[in-house]
């Protein structure tokens, strides 16, 4: 959608809740002079629900960053915890996955590291849809999972750690400074959990660009041509959401984000014994259910974090 386009939505979504607004004032204040019961508890219900479509479009005026519309890369890394980090990094690739799902956005696995024991060191994925970026860019830092661990065989309560990082899609229309010289490729074997496109051949393609020391990797598809192809296209995406970072906070480093994934470094926290409760450390935003959040049900944070731009 054009800019254009963008600004005349919403100023036709701004004069529908304004006409709306105006109408129901109006049906107040007759049910009040007639006093109609019935039509202000009707009144006070449309009230209601349309304070919901403000707060609504309040969010969505909030996901007009240079990039919020863009489709967007997913990494998950485990950290500490050994096995049990692993397993937390496929719980919470998994989450995404039916979030996207639940909102009509392709997923499209990039890369995926099987852990040695059980689930992933790390993976990649991109997700298509309206927003992407815009909704779940703040989802990047490290998220931190407490349990009693099926992998200990005293049934001890196990903390451990993965980190997500979000980052854009970009177009071929966006300059980006990205020059060969300034990369080092490597090719290797794929080494997924046995999937079609694992083969016995080093199609798999490694990208580090060396003056950031930004790494990306690719082996979902069968050649290496096409594996390189897709290795560039997310270097730029991430030179690209290094710029928007360097714009957004002048006074930090983009790596003061990527912090270690570990202890006292989480932004989110999901506690599924002895209680059940996913609380995010920067907003405040809490949730009984665990297992609907691990379900892909985190509208609630993400909202919460769009929100929180508000009051800033």
């Amino acid at each position: 959608m054009s800019e254009r386009n963008s600004l005349d939505s919403k100023l036709t979504n701004f004069k529908k809740i304004n006409s709306e607004l105006s109408d129901l004032v109006e049906i107040a204040e007759l049910s009040e002079m007639e006093n109609d019961e019935q039509m202000l508890d009707d009144t006070h219900q449309n009230l209601l629900e349309l304070l919901e479509d403000v707060k609504k479009q309040e969010l969505e005026a909030l996901l007009s960053g240079e990039a919020d519309s863009n489709d967007c890369f997913l990494e998950v890394h485990s950290g500490s915890g050994g096995t049990e980090a692993c397993d937390w990094a496929e719980m919470l690739l998994r989450m995404y996955v039916r979030w996207a799902n639940q909102h009509d956005a392709k997923v499209e696995y990039i890369e995926e590291t099987a852990g040695d024991v059980a689930g992933l060191k790390s993976a990649t994925i991109k997700i298509s849809g309206l927003n992407s970026y815009g909704w779940l860019k703040s989802e990047s830092g490290v998220h931190r999972l407490v349990r009693i661990s099926p992998f200990d065989s005293n049934a001890r309560r196990h903390t451990s750690f993965a980190s997500i990082w979000v980052y854009p899609v970009v177009d071929d229309e966006i300059e980006v400074d990205l020059q060969e010289k300034d990369c080092r490729v490597d090719t290797y074997r794929a080494s997924g959990a046995g999937g079609q496109h694992v083969n016995k051949t080093d199609s798999a393609v490694r990208i580090t660009h060396e003056p950031t020391g930004i790494v990306v990797q690719c082996q979902n598809q069968r050649s290496q041509l096409q594996n390189r192809e897709s290795c560039w296209k997310m270097l730029k995406a991430r030179l690209y959401e290094l710029e928007l970072k360097k714009r957004e906070e002048q006074s930090q480093e983009i790596e003061a984000s990527k912090t270690d994934i570990g202890w006292g470094h989480q932004i989110r926290s999901y506690v599924l014994q002895p209680y059940q409760m996913v609380k995010d450390l920067r907003t405040g935003a809490e949730m009984t259910d665990s297992k609907a959040v691990l379900d892909g049900d985190i509208d609630k944070f993400l909202s919460a974090s769009l929100a929180s731009k508000l009051s800033d």
